[in-house]
C-alpha cells in the first residue's frame, strides 16, 4: 500500500473508530431463571449475542451440562465424540461453556453441531455484561457465521461459578430462558428502523443485507400496507475531521465538503467506487423514501432496494446515478422530486436529510447509538441475532400489544397455537364451539370473547357467560333452557341485568336447571274451598266446582249466573237511559225551534198587513216603529 493510501486508510479508520468507542452502546438484555436447585433459585440478566436467534416473545426451558471436556467449545465435540441432543422424554440442554480462545460464533456452531439448544458462556472476569458479536471483517468470512440458529447467552462470572459448584454435586440445574420483555410492546402498531448501506461490496455483512431485504420485503410490505407498522430506512455516515477535509483521502470519501463519509468499498482507494459514492447512493436511497412516503406508498422503498442490487451491482460497474434512475421510474416514482431532495453534493452546506440521519446515530431513552452496521431497532430497542426473515418477523411480532398482533404472527412457522391443546385451560362451550382462549405471539390468554356483538364476561378460565340485550341468541346466554309438552321455557333474561334466572312457576340456579314448582302440592295458588288445582309443567290449571267461574286475579269463584245477569242488566239500564235522553233532547230541540220560528215570521208579516192579533205580537224592530 502506497504512504498516501496508508495515511487515508488511518484517516478512515479513525473517524469510524470515533463513531463506534465514543458512541453509547447498549446491551441488550433478556430474563434467565433459575428454576432448580432452590440454592440457585432467582432471577438473573443475561446479554443476548449478536447472532444466532434470540426467541423473542417466547421462552425455553432447559437442563444445563458443564462437558468434562472441551469446556470453551473451540473445538468440535463430533471429533470427540461428545452429543448434547436431546434424549426422548428429556428436556432440551443449555450447554456451558468458559469465554476465551476462540470467537463466540465458533463456540455456537459447535455446540449447535452437538445438539444442544442453547449455548451458555461464563464470563472470564469480573465485569458488566457484554454483547458477544461476530468476527471482524477480515475474520467474518467462515461460512457457518448464516448458519448459526440457537440462541445464546453471556452470563457473568459469579453465576457461571455458581452453576458449575451445583453440577459438580450432581445437582440438576434447570434454567428458563425468557425473551418475552425483551422488546417493548406497548400497542397494536411496531415501529422498527433498518440501518443499512447500499455498499454491496463490504463482504458477508454486506451480502446478508441484500439477502435479508430480498426475503423480508413480501412481510414488510404487508405490515405497513396494513397500518401494523411504521418503518424507516436509515444510513450511517461519518464526518471527516476538520483538519484533513481537503486531503485526498477525506475527498474521495465524503460529499459536502467533509460533512458525511463513508469508507472506501474495497478499502483500497486505488480502484473501483468511492466512499462518496456509497454516500450518495446512500442519500438516494433515503430521498426514495422521503418522496415515496409523501405519495403514501413508504412500502415501495424495498421494492428499490431490492431492484438496485439487482439491476446495479458494483461488480458490474453498474452503481450510477442513471442505472438508480431507470429503477426509480420503473417504479413510478417523480425523479425530479429524489434529485431536488438529493441536492449538491459539492456543497459547503448541510443536508437536511443526511443531517437527520446523523442525529438518529444518537440514541435516545433505552436505546442506543447505532454503532454497528447493519441494525435493527425494534420499538427503540436494538434487535440482536441473526439478520434472517424468520427471525426478525418473531422480534417484531414480539412489539406487538397481546392480542393486537396481525395474523402473519400467528402462523405455524412463527409460533405454537396453544389454543389447540386442551382448548389452553380456558372457558369452552363446545356445544356452541365458543373459547375465551386467544391465541397470541406471546402465547395464550383465557378472555371472554366478543361474538356477534353479544360480550361474555367471567374470569375466562372457569366459566364466562353472554351479557348485553342480545345474550339470549348465542347459546341461551349460557342459561337453562327446556322444552316439553309443546311449550319452551328459558332462564335467559334477555335485557341487561346479569346471570340467569328461573322463569315463574320454576326454582333452581337458572344456569344447570330449573325444576318445575307444583302450586298445588305447595299450596301456592287455586286455595279457595271450590277450587280444583292441576299441576302442570311450568303452570297449573285451576278450576271451580258446580256452575262457578275462576277469578285467576283473586283466586276465587263467582257464579257465572249472576254475573251474566247483572252484566245484561245493567247494559240495557245504560241503552235505556241514553235512548230517553235521545228522545227528550230532540223534542225539546223541535219545540224551541218551531216557537221561535213562528214568533219570527208573524213579526215580518205585522209589518205589512193588519192582522186579527196584531196586538198581541210583540215588535222585534230593533230601529223603532216605521
Amino acid at each position: 500500500m502506497k504512504m498516501n493510501e496508508h495515511i487515508g486508510f488511518l484517516v478512515c479508520l479513525w473517524f469510524l473508530l470515533s463513531g463506534f468507542c465514543l458512541g453509547r452502546f447498549v446491551v441488550e438484555k433478556n430474563s434467565l431463571k433459575v428454576t432448580s436447585p432452590d440454592s440457585l433459585k432467582d432471577v438473573y440478566e443475561c446479554a443476548i449475542g449478536n447472532f444466532g436467534v434470540p426467541q423473542y416473545g417466547g421462552t425455553m426451558v432447559g437442563t444445563v451440562v458443564y462437558p468434562a471436556a472441551n469446556q470453551k467449545a473451540c473445538k468440535s465435540f463430533k471429533d470427540l465424540d461428545i452429543s448434547f441432543k436431546t434424549k426422548p422424554g428429556g428436556m432440551p440442554v443449555f450447554l456451558l461453556t468458559d469465554r476465551g480462545d476462540c470467537y463466540f460464533t465458533l463456540k455456537a456452531w459447535n455446540t449447535q453441531n452437538a445438539g444442544a439448544a442453547a449455548i451458555l458462556v461464563a464470563d472470564d472476569r469480573v465485569e458488566p455484561l457484554i454483547t458477544m458479536d461476530t468476527p471482524e471483517e477480515e475474520d467474518a468470512r467462515a461460512d457457518y457465521l448464516q448458519n448459526i440458529s440457537i440462541p445464546s447467552a453471556l452470563i457473568n462470572e459469579d453465576l457461571g461459578d455458581k452453576i458449575k459448584k451445583e453440577l459438580s454435586k450432581g445437582n440438576m440445574v434447570n434454567i428458563n430462558l425468557d425473551w418475552r420483555e425483551a422488546l417493548p410492546h406497548p400497542d397494536e402498531r411496531v415501529e422498527y428502523e433498518f440501518w443499512t448501506n447500499s455498499n454491496d461490496e463490504c463482504g458477508p455483512k454486506c451480502e446478508s443485507q441484500i439477502e435479508f431485504v430480498k426475503n423480508f420485503k413480501g412481510a414488510a410490505q404487508i405490515l405497513e400496507q396494513k397500518g401494523y407498522t411504521q418503518f424507516t430506512p436509515r444510513y450511517i455516515t461519518w464526518y471527516c475531521p476538520e483538519s484533513f477535509i481537503l486531503s485526498k483521502q477525506c475527498m474521495s470519501q465524503c460529499i459536502n465538503h467533509g460533512r458525511y463519509c463513508a469508507p472506501d468499498p474495497e478499502q483500497d482507494f486505488s480502484r473501483g467506487y468511492d466512499g462518496k459514492d456509497v454516500v450518495v447512493q446512500n442519500l438516494r436511497q433515503a430521498c426514495f423514501f422521503k418522496v415515496a412516503k409523501e405519495s403514501g406508498k413508504p412500502w415501495l422503498w424495498w421494492d428499490y432496494v431490492t431492484d438496485f442490487s439487482i439491476r446495479c451491482p458494483m461488480k458490474e460497474k453498474k452503481y450510477t446515478k442513471e442505472c438508480a434512475d431507470q429503477v426509480i421510474q420503473s417504479l413510478g416514482i417523480d425523479i425530479q422530486r429524489i434529485d431536488k431532495c438529493v441536492g449538491d453534493t459539492d456543497a459547503d452546506a448541510d443536508n437536511p436529510i443526511l443531517k437527520a440521519e446523523q442525529d438518529a446515530l444518537i440514541g435516545k431513552g433505552s436505546r442506543g447509538d447505532v454503532t454497528i452496521l447493519p441494525t435493527l431497532v425494534i420499538n427503540n430497542r436494538q434487535y440482536r441475532g441473526k439478520l434472517d426473515k424468520r427471525a426478525v418477523l418473531k422480534a417484531i411480532c414480539s412489539g406487538f400489544e397481546e392480542s393486537t398482533e396481525p395474523s402473519i404472527c400467528l402462523t405455524e412457522d412463527i409460533e405454537t397455537n396453544e389454543c389447540l391443546v386442551t382448548n389452553g385451560g380456558c372457558w369452552q362451550d363446545k356445544a356452541a364451539n365458543i373459547t375465551a382462549c386467544r391465541d397470541t405471539f406471546r402465547g395464550r390468554v383465557c378472555e371472554c370473547p366478543i361474538l356477534n356483538g353479544v360480550k361474555f364476561v367471567g374470569d375466562g378460565y372457569t366459566h364466562c357467560e353472554a351479557s348485553g340485550v342480545l345474550k339470549c341468541e348465542i347459546s341461551n346466554g349460557g342459561c337453562w333452557k327446556g322444552t316439553k309438552g309443546g311449550r319452551t321455557y328459558s332462564a335467559c333474561i334477555d335485557d341487561r341485568t346479569k346471570g340467569c334466572k328461573c322463569p315463574p312457576g320454576f326454582r333452581g340456579d337458572g344456569v344447570n336447571s330449573c325444576e318445575d314448582i307444583d302450586e298445588c302440592k305447595e299450596k301456592l295458588a287455586c286455595q279457595c274451598p271450590e277450587c280444583k288445582c292441576k299441576n302442570t309443567w311450568g303452570s297449573y290449571e285451576c278450576r271451580c266446582n258446580r256452575n262457578l267461574l275462576y277469578m285467576h286475579e283473586h283466586d276465587t269463584c263467582i257464579s257465572k249466573a249472576v254475573n251474566t245477569e247483572f252484566s245484561w242488566g245493567f247494559l240495557w239500564v245504560i241503552i235505556l237511559g241514553f235512548s230517553v235522553a235521545g228522545v227528550g233532547g230532540y223534542a225539546l230541540y223541535k219545540y224551541r225551534i218551531r216557537h221561535y220560528m213562528d214568533s219570527e215570521i208573524r213579526a215580518i208579516m205585522a209589518q205589512y198587513m193588519p192582522l186579527d192579533n196584531q196586538g198581541e205580537v210583540p215588535n222585534h224592530n230593533i230601529h223603532g216603529n216605521v
